[in-house]
């Protein structure tokens, strides 16, 4: 008898033990406790290389350049060509395909190569890179940044293969090392964290890489920090309070940038289109790309003789445009000008990308709506509402805009009145986008449609 209850006893425990067993194994199912390893290192591999970026074209050639072309405008063109000539040439004698480079490649690996990015070419298209943006190109340090993390991430996956690691892992270490990229280059880790989450898709995200993004977004920034400092990248005023009118207000802005976004995205991605298709060395096509966008700066200055130049990283025409007074048609014209040698830089194939451009161009306007439309002495409020609209209306990543203007403002005035332009803009853009890669369901990714024209 005393037999039977041992036994009785041994079944149920038995049965209890397999079914925490079995719990357990259900809560553990995505094996994230592995991230906590891997999503580190490449946050810190990322850190380092965006260090170096910033170290390379922030700090030693593009202040240099920008300071000799403001005091001798003629020079302009010519430097400007020849970073382009350079950056040609490296594309198209270095790598197998001139044209795939910075956030398309990565998004283009995450859709159609289940994450693999090709690591011959990593040196020369930093290198280009390099010479596009640190010369003068109109673009900034984002495009080879997200490029370098998500190739780093990538490249992570191949090493940690003999360890067990899925093959689908490889597009999530994709992810997260572009999304360490981000938070790195502008100092903004949810800024990272949301836009490589949302880079992949015009109205969706890529979950599944949520935790370790935000682990080596982190990192990367941390990173970053410990060698350059926690000082924001954008010196942006904090602003305090907005009202009913400033919201109505913020609509029409909005409305108007994804106006102007719509025709930009529409323009840029016919232009991107005609040049690749175009028969000619691809070194000719970026020097002549090199050669228009220099000439947009030299007209500017020529009209504008000031610190503002449409050309380069521009970071310093943040705080200019905010901290300085400029005129509403200055303004209005830099932003077209912007625009136009973005247009030029990035169309005939610059390495690199437009997320600085789109919201520099939303923020010049901004700043000359406030002054010429609104009539208000809140020229920081307008400017971040502009920010917010173009970018959600140029790369179709609305929560990212609202999460950069929240860090680099620093003032919850703005989020608000940001949300609602963000949302008109993006929905007077429609599917406009600037990337061709970028899809609209996470379900497409299993259907076999091919990519957007």
């Amino acid at each position: 008898m005393a037999a039977d209850k041992l036994s009785g006893r041994n079944l149920r425990w038995k049965k209890y033990a397999g079914l925490a067993r079995g719990e357990v194994r259900e809560i553990y199912s995505r094996d994230l406790h592995k991230w906590l390893a891997i999503a580190p290192l490449t946050g810190l591999l990322a850190g380092l290389l965006i260090t170096f970026l910033v170290e390379v074209i922030l700090r030693w050639m593009w202040p240099p350049i920008l300071g000799f072309c403001l005091r001798h405008p003629v020079w302009i063109v010519p430097i400007v060509t020849s970073g382009f000539l350079v950056a040609g040439l490296i594309m198209q004698y270095f790598t197998a395909d001139p044209n795939e480079h910075s956030t398309e490649e990565i998004i283009r690996a995450y859709h159609e190569r289940k994450g693999r990015i090709a690591m011959r070419p990593f040196v020369p298209k930093l290198l280009a890179a390099i010479a596009t943006v640190g010369l003068g190109g109109s673009a900034a340090l984002e495009g080879p940044s997200i490029y370098g993390g998500g190739a780093i991430g990538s490249w992570m996956w191949t090493k940690l293969e003999r360890f067990g690691i899925e093959a689908r892992d490889r597009r999530i270490l994709l992810i997260s090392g572009a999304a360490a990229g981000m938070a790195a280059v502008f100092r903004a880790p949810l800024t990272g964290i949301v836009f490589a989450l949302e880079m992949p898709y015009k109205d969706d995200l890529a979950h599944e890489a949520l935790l370790p993004s935000l682990i080596a977004a982190v990192v990367s920034y941390v990173t970053m920090t410990f060698f350059l400092g926690a000082r924001p990248l954008f010196h942006f005023p904090a602003g305090s309070s907005f009202s009913g009118r400033d919201l109505l207000w913020a609509s029409l802005l909005g409305l108007i940038i994804g106006i102007v976004a719509l025709f930009f995205d529409i323009a840029f991605r016919k232009t991107r289109t005609a040049m690749v298709r175009l028969s000619i060395p691809h070194w000719t096509k970026m020097t002549a790309g090199g050669l228009a966008t220099g000439l947009c700066g030299w007209v500017f200055l020529k009209i504008f003789r000031g610190p503002l130049v449409p050309i380069g990283p521009n970071y310093e025409a943040v705080p200019e445009i905010l901290n300085h007074a400029h005129g509403a048609a200055e303004l209005i014209l830099f932003g077209g000008f912007k625009l136009a040698a973005t247009l030029f830089s990035l169309g005939a194939g610059g390495v690199s990308a437009m997320f600085v451009p789109l919201f520099l161009t939303g923020e010049s306007l901004g700043a000359a709506f406030a002054q010429s439309i609104a009539h208000t002495p809140a020229v920081g409020l307008y400017a971040a509402v502009g920010m917010a609209a173009f970018i959600a209306a140029g790369y179709k990543t609305p929560l990212t805009a609202v999460v950069f203007v929240a860090e680099a403002t620093g003032g919850h005035a703005y989020i608000i009145p940001s949300l609602i332009g963000a949302a008109v803009a993006y929905a007077a853009s429609g599917e406009a986008s600037v990337s061709g890669d970028q899809r609209v369901h996470e379900a497409e990714n299993t259907t076999g449609f091919s990519r957007s024209e």
